[in-house]
C-alpha cells in the first residue's frame, strides 16, 4: 500500500463581520472568489454577510465586479479569463440555472461571454448571487467557476454554523478589525487554511490542507514530509539482567495469583 495525500476541493466560507473595513473586505472577496477565473480549489465561493451590512456590500460588490476587465488570460489588462474548456464552462453555467431556479438572485453577471480576438474561447462573466441559503445546490456543491453566493445571517453563531454545514473543510476567512475575535472564530471553523483579513495567501513553510471530505494530509510545511516518511518505534532495554529477571518474577507471580482466583 501506498501513503497518498489527497486534495479534494472546497466550499469555502468566507464571514464579513460588522466592524470589517469594507474597503479591504470587498476587494478582497472578490479577489477570493474570482481570481483564476474561481478555479481553485480553496476560493472563496460563500460570502456570509450580516443582515445590516447586506445591501451596502452588494452594492459594493457589484460595482467594483463590473469594473473587472474579462479577456485573454496572457493579456496584461485580463482580470479574469476563460474557465479551462467548453464542459466546464457548461457546468458553471448550468449551475447559475439551477441558482436562479431555486430562488436566488443574480445581482451581476450570469451569462457567457465573448471575447473579441477570443471567439470560441469559454468565458463566463464574474456571477453574484443574492437571497442565497445555505442549503441551495449553489452554496453546497462545489462549482469551479466565477460564482459567488451571498449569504445572510444574522449573529456569528450562525454564521459559524452556516460556514461549517457543508461536507468540505479546505479554506475558510474572516474579514474584521477585531484580530482577538478573529483568532476565536478561526478556532471554531472546521477548514484547514483560515485567513484573516486576507485569501489565498499560502507559504512554504506553512501547511496547506483540508478537513472533511476537501482530503487527507498536508501540502507545504515540515508535515508534508509525513507523506513520505514512516514513524518506527526502536527500544533499548537498559536494566540490569537481574534486576529484569525480578522484575518478570514479580509479573508472573501476579499473574499467577490473578488465574488462581
Amino acid at each position: 500500500m501506498k501513503n497518498v495525500t489527497l486534495e479534494l476541493g472546497g466550499k469555502s466560507p468566507n464571514i464579513l463581520l460588522e466592524d470589517a473595513d469594507l474597503d479591504l473586505a470587498v476587494p478582497g472577496s472578490l479577489f477570493g472568489v474570482f481570481l483564476h477565473s474561481g478555479q481553485l480549489c480553496e476560493s472563496g465561493t460563500r460570502l456570509f454577510v450580516p443582515e445590516r451590512l447586506h445591501d451596502e456590500v452588494v452594492e459594493r460588490l457589484v460595482a467594483l465586479t463590473k469594473t473587472l476587465q474579462i479577456g485573454h488570460p496572457l493579456d496584461p489588462a485580463t482580470d479574469v479569463g476563460p474557465v479551462i474548456s467548453k464542459r466546464q464552462k457548461e457546468t458553471v453555467l448550468s449551475y447559475i440555472e439551477a441558482g436562479k431556479q431555486e430562488g436566488a438572485t443574480i445581482v451581476c453577471g450570469g451569462h457567457e461571454v465573448e471575447v473579441p480576438g477570443c471567439e470560441g474561447g469559454h468565458f463566463v462573466a464574474p456571477t453574484i448571487f443574492s437571497n442565497v441559503t445555505n442549503d441551495m445546490k449553489i452554496a453546497q456543491e462545489e462549482i469551479f467557476g466565477p460564482v459567488l453566493s451571498i449569504i445572510r445571517y444574522h449573529d456569528v453563531e450562525e454564521a459559524v454554523a452556516m460556514a461549517n454545514d457543508t461536507i468540505y473543510g479546505l479554506a475558510a476567512g474572516v474579514w474584521t478589525r477585531d484580530v482577538n475575535k478573529a483568532y476565536a472564530i478561526a478556532g471554531r471553523l472546521q477548514a484547514g487554511v483560515v485567513w484573516i483579513n486576507d485569501w489565498h495567501m499560502l507559504r512554504n513553510d506553512a501547511p496547506f490542507g483540508g478537513y472533511k471530505q476537501s482530503g487527507i494530509g498536508r501540502e507545504m510545511g515540515k508535515y508534508s514530509l509525513d507523506a513520505y516518511t514512516q514513524l518506527k518505534h526502536v527500544h533499548t532495554s537498559m536494566v540490569p539482567e537481574l534486576e529484569k529477571r525480578k522484575w518478570y518474577q514479580v509479573l508472573f507471580s501476579r499473574l499467577h495469583a490473578m488465574m488462581k482466583k
